[in-house]
């Protein structure tokens, strides 16, 4: 008698998200479609509708941390299920609105907190929760989700709002938002341990952890803690670059740029467009390699290579499209966002339970960079007539992170999700962060008798000390290792 081998629910749960990422990145990008048809019936100026995308743009990135601790604390589903609906009510609400004002509630305010709480950091609690095996691929499918909901959502909604007008293309992503909830609330579960199963690949069932403290203060706790690392400056250091060379600066200047050397904007729009086709392509390849390749020799690589086509890309507009260009757009597409899967790998590795709400706080870097990118390379075009200074300057800060990220150090052994379960008086302490230097040796410390001489438990084995040192047990010596320090 043959046994059906049953699909593991992980695969489901990152269907589900993939959805609720596609929806998320159309959502957001919807404003863009909008810009020109508010301006002819409302009158207002383009600076006042794209302040409602700036709030959307900062919003969707300081969410993100937040987010992430919030569904430590009341889980996946629910938070999912709540950010849609706040999309869909900002979504819909705007054919009733009158005064920029409630523009920039809705689309702004509205939208950007919905989609925060869907960002980057949602992709790293996923895969972290529901996945060993194929984690970095994973990472990298769910990424590409924010790309393949530009493609799908965008000629969509240009198309609705050229037949139908704004109104029209606002209530079908309110819709949509709306669509996807019961999904959510049926598929989306918060952690394996719920259906009594090991996460995808793992061999054991992972006890969910309780959750304990307030959700906003446990991410500004999580910052606190990371802030005092080497690690989480370098890689917050190298995303806000990866922003400003890509969000901030070609995704919304390259139109524009390409606009000034003669080619038409509906051709620039469509060279942009396959950017994020080839991004997905990129994303999902880096999740596959993240899996296999130190991610710190990944991100050199990918930052370093946007870097030169940077600096190659001044001299290759022109008033129509040859095979340079080409070649640019299909090179820079595959790297677009190739970043996050070893990104998120890396946060995770440094900040082990916590890696989820400190990549959040990454992300939001990301964010701030792309805004400063964004706002700079427009003041380089007023005073200087061209673009060509801030492609040089994004090159060259990509080189920087390159070496940014060749700074990471490889950690010993990586930080364990959850901590080990206490087999002793001496260990019966709370656990906390695998981030917080108080893991590394608990109340007693690692030196005191009862770590190194007392009688143990088969889990708190004595393990052989340095040459002319005390054993210390091996429980010890591995929270130790996998404890964050400053020089981390």
């Amino acid at each position: 008698m043959t046994r059906t081998r049953r699909v593991h629910p992980a695969w489901l749960v990152a269907v589900v998200a993939f959805v609720a990422l596609v929806g998320a990145a159309g959502f957001r990008a919807t404003p863009s479609v909008l810009l020109h048809p508010l301006h002819e019936e409302f009158g207002w100026s383009l600076a006042t509708i794209s302040t409602a995308v700036s709030v959307n743009l900062i919003l969707y990135g300081l969410t993100a941390p937040f987010a992430a601790a919030l569904m430590d604390r009341f889980g996946i589903r629910l938070v999912v299920a709540g950010a849609l609906t706040l999309v869909a009510a900002g979504s819909g609400l705007t054919v009733f609105m009158r005064t920029s004002a409630e523009l920039i509630l809705l689309w702004g305010v509205f939208v950007g907190l919905g989609t925060g709480s869907m960002a980057l950091a949602f992709v790293a609690t996923v895969t972290g929760r529901w996945f060993v095996h194929r984690r970095g691929l994973v990472t990298g499918v769910l990424t590409a989700g924010g790309a393949a909901g530009q493609l799908v959502f965008l000629p969509l909604l240009a198309n609705l709002v050229e037949a139908y007008g704004w109104r029209a293309a606002a209530l079908v992503v309110a819709g949509a938002a709306l669509a996807v909830v019961p999904l959510v609330g049926w598929l989306l579960r918060d952690h394996p341990a719920d259906l009594g199963l090991p996460p995808y690949g793992a061999t054991e069932v992972v006890p969910a952890p309780v959750a304990t403290g307030g959700s906003a203060a446990r991410a500004v706790g999580a910052l606190r803690t990371a802030a005092r690392t080497r690690a989480f400056w370098l890689l917050a250091g190298g995303f806000a670059i990866c922003g400003a060379s890509t969000n901030g600066l070609v995704g919304t200047h390259f139109i524009p740029a390409a606009h000034d050397h003669g080619m038409t904007e509906t051709t620039a729009a469509s060279l942009l467009a396959l950017v994020g086709l080839f991004d997905i392509v990129g994303t999902i390849a880096s999740g596959w390699l993240t899996d296999r390749v130190d991610s710190r020799l990944l991100l050199a690589g990918y930052y370093a290579l946007r870097g030169a086509s940077l600096l190659v890309l001044p001299s290759l507009f022109g008033d129509s499209t040859q095979p340079s260009m080409l070649v640019f757009i299909i090179f820079y597409g595959l790297d677009w966002v190739a970043t996050v899967p070893p990104t998120v790998a890396l946060c995770r590795e440094y900040f082990g339970a916590s890696g989820a709400v400190v990549f959040g706080w990454v992300f939001a870097s990301h964010q701030i960079g792309a805004a400063i990118a964004a706002t700079g390379a427009g003041l380089v075009r007023d005073q200087l007539g061209s673009y060509t200074l801030a492609w040089y300057v994004a090159g060259a800060l990509c080189a920087g992170a390159a070496v940014l990220s060749l700074r990471l150090r490889r950690r010993d052994r990586p930080v364990t999700a959850t901590p080990a379960r206490p087999t002793g008086p001496t260990d019966a302490t709370e656990p906390t962060d695998a981030t917080e230097p108080t893991d590394a040796t608990g109340p007693t410390g690692a030196t005191g008798p009862t770590a190194s001489t007392g009688p143990t438990e088969p889990s708190g084995r004595v393990a052989p000390g340095p040459v002319g040192g005390a054993p210390v047990r091996s429980d010890v010596a591995r929270s130790t290792a996998g404890s964050a320090s400053p020089d981390s």
